[in-house]
Order: structure tokens, then C-alpha cells, then sequence
């Protein structure tokens, strides 16, 4: 293999679960196999197998999959002390899972020999050759995750070095470095790595480290720089208490940054998709910071940098967003000056010239709506709206005569009525909808209401619903101005909208009325 060739491992589907509020089905963890395999990662870790009816029946499973590239890994430990490798139990499992590579995690660090394995050094030594050179034996590639093995080596550089020898002796294909407790710093892993490389040969090494200082994928990138060949870590960064050492952003680094080679490395340009998947499968929310892929990682706010960027984009850009899958955005705000609004405008399809009076007044009107509450930067659609209305090139499609709202409780339960009256093509069309909450039974009844005329509006959809009181009466919250801000979407695409207002109920209305008017000013007729 090449010097500067990196092989891929996604622990994601074991190592990414043990974090806090991340599970997958088993449906789930096939199609993140797939996923994984057409992106192009080398090896895809499927979870312990035995030690859950999950991961039980996803190895079963898992047999039947064809993928095109990537190798599925089941991962255990070393024999226990005292056993036999054939004799194993937990050995004897990882065969049954019918996997091509086994990875086995085996103690390197003589504080956890002694006082958690509760075992001799040298019969730790025999565990890991003994177990490496059974399962090779029976035709398995096998990967080595030296655990603690930073820690283990500024206690006890010789034994931390015999254990990987061990390893070695028993014929593994990689000795991957675990930094398992995530609070090494970069000089540390770089200079330790370096020897094991020495040692061993950088094709035979590979790092797995943790998030714990904020250094994950530094510390990742810091093991490469020393020569190992091998990166483990998730999709995202997900992993036991702050996480593992997140792939969406190492690769990037690697490719783009450090030269080296992937199998991966032409698929780039679906790292966003990538990203979002996961997060869409695990039910989380995406960061809008993380790197590279984030909604703000090209994101430009200020006058300046938009000007400039717009001009000279690596003025502002560290990398072309489309290299990643991302673009560019222009934030707008009261810290928007022409060019960023005329910038903004474009990306909607509006030619404005920054001179004109129309970016003038719209500059004024922007920054009068922002001293009143209203917030931009996550309401696109509200702002595009905004320009038309603007620039005289709205559309009316429904005229709103009033609506009302009845929140009540009975017992322990709470029920909400609204009622709706739009006028559609030229007819007053009067609707009611019940929901559990008052905005939830406004959205269905204005949908309602205008369904008939725009069938297209069946599959849109609320997803999300923030609130944020933004100045009340002496600090008591009284009398507050209420911002709203409404997520939508349709399956294809979503959109953000807002509305303020003193009352909570009439600001959730302007967010939904604009968000379904944005929905008409955009889709076709179904």
C-alpha cells in the first residue's frame, strides 16, 4: 500500500451507539452498512455479535448483503485468562457472525492487566498472540485495538510495545492505537505513534481515538502525520461520552488538506449527504457548525466578508464548499450591507443592482424588522418573501379574514380548537381543526382551508417549532415580544420562517402563513 493510502474503518455502528441517544434498528444498521459501502469506506465495524438480539440478528442478516467494497468487521476481546483460544466462547461468536474480519480488543496498559483483567502480564501477553493466531487460523482478517494503549505506554513503554508484538506474532493485519480515554494531546500521540511505526512499519499501524479534549480528530490526524495507515472513527463524531474522533471532518482534512489517498477520497462531494443521513436516521438535529458540512461552515454574515468573498471566494473559503457537498450562504441581518443583500437576493433568482433604490429601501425595511424582533438567519424563506413584497413581485394567493384559537382542559387532558377563514379564488372558506396544541390545530386548519385550491400543500409538513421571548416589561417577561420560528418541509426540501409579535398565538400564525405561502410561491400546482 502506498505511503500516503489511508484505509477507512467506520466504527459507527458499535463504538457511534455507545453514545447517549443514539440507537439504530436493525433495518437502520443494514442501510447504514450499504451507505457506508457506496461511499467507499474500507472496513465497517457491525457491533458485538452475541451480545444482543439486535446485533444478533443484524449479523444474521448481514451475510445476505452485497456490498462492493467495504469489509464487515465483528468485533469482541481476547480469550479470557486461563481458556483456551478454541475453547473461547466469545471467540467461537465472532466466527459463528461469518464476518471476514474480526477485530479483537486486547488490554495494553498494566494498570488494567492487574486490576481489571485481574491477571499476570505475561498470561495477557499469551491471551492476545493466542487469540489473534486462532482466529487467523480459521481464515479471518484480524485487526488488533490495542486499548489504552497511549496511557499504557507513558506507564510502561516496553510491556504497552510487547503487547502489540504479541499481536504480531499471531499474525494481525493492523495494530491500531487506541486512545481510549480521549485526553491525550497532539505532540503525545504523534511522538508515541511514531514508534510503534518504527517498530512495526506504518502499513501495520492504525489510530482509534476519542473526543474527550476536544482533540479527537487533531490526535487522528497527528497519528497519520507519524505514519500510521489506518483511521478508525463515526460518521459525525457519535461515541461514548463526548465521542469519537468524527470521519466527516478527518477526510476532508486528509484528502484536501494532507495529501493522502482514499478509497473514499472521490465521494467527497457527497460528505453533506452523508452526514445528514446519519443524523436523519439517528434522529438528531445537524450541527450547523460542524465543519465542512455545516449549514454555517460557508455561511457569510458580515458586509465585508460577503463582498469579499462574493469577489474572491477563498478570501473568505478555506476550501470550495462544492468539494464537501456544501455552498456558500449569505447571512442576512442588521449587520448586512448591499453587497451581502444583493448576493442574498441572487440566490433566489433576483438580479438587484447594489446601487438601486430598491436594495435601499430593503436595506431600511430589513433593518427596521430586525430592531422590532424579527431574525433572518434561519428564515429563508421568510426574507425571500420579504424581497418580493418588496420589489412589487408577490403574489397573493389566499387572503386571511381572521382566525381564533380555543385551548381547554378536561381532567388531565388538553385539547386545542382553531378556527380559520380564508378567502381562496374569490370564495370565504371557514375551517376547524383540533390538535393537542394550539399551533399544531392552526397549521391543520389553514391547510385545511386551502387544501382543495392547492393540493400541492398535502405534503408539506411541520418539523419544527422554536420560541424565543425577546424583551418583556421590567425583566418580568409581561407584555414580551414572542419571536417564532417555524421549520418546513415536503420530503425534497425544507424552509424556515418567523414571526413576531407581543402575542405567542399571532406570531406562530405570521411563521405558518408564510410558510405555506412560500410553499405556493415555489411549487408547482399539483
Amino acid at each position: 500500500m502506498s505511503q500516503s493510502a489511508i484505509k477507512i474503518y467506520d466504527t459507527t455502528l458499535r463504538d457511534g451507539t455507545q453514545g447517549e441517544g443514539i440507537s439504530f434498528s436493525v433495518a437502520d444498521k443494514l442501510l447504514v452498512a450499504e451507505r457506508l459501502d457506496q461511499f467507499g469506506v474500507d472496513y465497517i465495524e457491525g457491533g458485538f455479535p452475541g451480545s444482543n438480539p439486535r446485533d444478533i440478528a443484524f449479523f444474521a442478516e448481514a451475510k445476505n448483503l452485497k456490498l462492493k467494497h467495504a469489509k464487515l468487521a465483528a468485533f469482541g476481546s481476547t480469550r479470557r485468562a486461563g481458556v483456551k483460544a478454541e475453547a473461547d466462547l466469545q471467540l467461537k461468536t465472532l466466527l459463528d457472525s461469518g464476518m471476514p474480519v474480526m477485530t479483537i480488543v486486547g488490554k495494553t496498559w498494566l494498570l488494567h492487566v492487574t486490576e481489571i483483567l485481574r491477571t499476570t502480564p505475561e498470561e495477557n501477553l499469551a491471551m492476545i498472540e493466542d487469540s489473534v493466531r486462532y482466529l487467523v487460523a480459521q481464515g479471518r482478517e484480524v485487526i488488533y485495538d490495542a486499548e489504552h494503549f497511549f496511557d499504557g505506554y507513558l506507564d510502561n513503554p516496553d510491556y504497552a510495545l510487547r503487547t502489540l508484538e504479541a499481536a504480531a506474532r499471531g499474525g494481525v493485519s493492523n495494530l491500531t492505537l487506541c486512545e481510549t480515554n480521549g485526553g491525550k494531546l497532539v505532540p503525545q500521540v504523534l511522538a508515541i505513534t511514531a514508534e510503534a511505526v518504527k517498530r512495526f512499519g506504518g502499513s501495520k499501524v492504525g489510530v482509534h481515538c476519542h473526543n474527550d479534549s476536544g482533540l479527537g480528530v487533531a490526535v487522528t490526524l497527528a497519528g497519520v502525520e507519524a505514519g500510521a495507515s489506518l483511521v478508525q472513527g463515526t460518521v459525525n463524531g457519535y461515541g461514548e461520552r463526548v465521542g469519537n474522533a468524527n470521519l466527516v471532518t478527518i477526510l476532508p482534512n486528509l484528502v484536501l488538506k494532507m495529501g493522502r489517498t482514499a478509497n473514499c477520497g472521490g465521494n467527497l462531494a457527497q460528505l453533506r449527504d452523508l452526514s445528514l443521513f446519519f443524523d436523519e436516521l439517528a434522529n438528531l438535529r445537524p450541527n450547523p457548525k460542524a465543519p465542512y458540512v455545516g449549514q454555517s461552515a460557508f455561511a457569510h454574515k458580515g458586509g465585508l466578508h460577503a463582498n469579499a468573498a462574493q469577489k474572491v471566494a477563498r478570501s473568505y473559503e478555506h476550501i470550495d464548499p462544492a468539494l464537501v457537498g456544501n455552498r456558500t450562504r449569505v447571512l442576512v441581518s442588521d449587520m448586512a450591507g448591499r453587497s451581502s443583500l444583493a448576493l442574498k437576493a441572487r440566490e433566489f433568482g433576483v438580479d438587484l443592482d447594489e446601487k438601486s433604490p430598491e436594495l435601499k429601501g430593503l436595506i431600511e425595511e430589513l433593518k427596521e424588522r430586525e430592531f422590532r424582533g424579527y431574525e433572518y438567519e434561519a428564515a429563508d424563506a421568510s426574507f425571500k418573501l420579504l424581497v418580493a413584497r418588496m420589489l412589487g413581485r408577490s403574489k397573493e394567493f389566499f387572503k386571511v379574514e381572521g382566525y381564533r384559537v380555543i385551548v381547554e382542559r378536561h381532567g388531565a387532558d388538553i385539547w386545542s380548537e382553531a378556527t380559520v377563514r380564508v378567502n381562496v379564488a374569490g370564495q370565504s372558506v371557514h375551517t376547524v381543526a383540533e390538535s393537542s396544541g394550539p399551533i399544531g390545530a392552526l397549521d391543520k386548519a389553514l391547510r385545511l382551508a386551502l387544501e382543495k385550491t392547492y393540493p400541492q400543500l398535502q405534503s408539506m409538513t411541520l418539523r419544527d417549532y422554536k420560541v424565543r421571548i425577546i424583551e418583556g416589561n421590567a425583566g418580568t417577561g409581561t407584555g414580551s415580544k414572542t419571536r417564532v420560528l417555524v421549520e418546513s418541509g415536503d420530503g425534497h426540501s425544507i424552509w424556515g420562517t418567523v414571526g413576531v409579535s407581543d402575542n405567542i398565538i399571532d406570531a406562530s400564525w405570521e411563521a405558518l402563513r408564510e410558510a405555506v405561502e412560500y410553499r405556493l410561491s415555489t411549487a408547482p400546482k399539483a
